[in-house]
């Protein structure tokens, strides 16, 4: 049995729950909508009156206790995005590296011979608070996952390196710096 599975979700005023079979929890809120669909292990319940999402494992089914945690994760994930959203801060480090948007195109200059251009996926924003050195940035969004991928996507780019720091970090992100290379002084 999963101890996360059996907390129930507490859902806040303003945001609507609807369960269809089971098995699909919808969720709108201020922000937006979301969807998940759950496994056949686990099935979802919703009391309108206390209002609180359960999530329990059904009758019979041996594999149902990790779903059961992992799923009523997903649901409150739902339930927080849809009420206050998810934000990544972001910074990037280095001489001459620096981010703009242009229209639905996030711009980043990493020492690359070309700038780095992605398109912002429906449902994440970036926001620019500066643009150059040390260039900070925010990856907002209701979706948890798609905030935290377009986020590691971005990372991916230009990692941390060790001997400088220079890359694209989150913020907060401790980056273990290595000494170089010492000359002099052994013969």
């Amino acid at each position: 049995m999963s101890r996360v599975g059996k907390v129930p979700i507490a859902v806040p005023q303003g945001v609507d729950v609807t369960i269809s079979d089971q098995r699909t929890v919808k969720v709108k809120g201020p922000k937006g909508q979301l969807s998940q669909v759950l496994n056949d292990a686990v099935l979802a319940e919703y009391d309108n009156n206390s209002r609180l999402i359960n999530i329990t494992i059904r009758t019979g089914s041996s594999k149902g206790g990790p779903f059961q945690g992992l799923f009523r994760t997903l649901v409150a994930n739902a339930v927080e995005g849809v009420t206050k959203g998810f934000t990544k801060e972001m910074e990037i480090v280095g001489l001459g590296y620096n981010v703009k948007l242009q229209g639905k195109n996030f711009v980043l200059a990493l020492g690359y011979s070309n700038p780095v251009e992605l398109k912002l996926p429906d449902g994440i924003s970036v926001e620019v608070t500066q643009p150059t050195n040390p260039a900070r940035f925010t990856v907002s969004g209701i979706d948890k996952q798609l905030v935290g991928e377009f986020a590691a996507t971005v990372r991916r780019l230009r990692p941390v390196e060790p001997y400088k720091g220079k890359g694209i970090k989150y913020k907060g992100e401790v980056v273990r710096r290595k000494a170089g290379k010492a000359f002099g002084g052994q013969q």
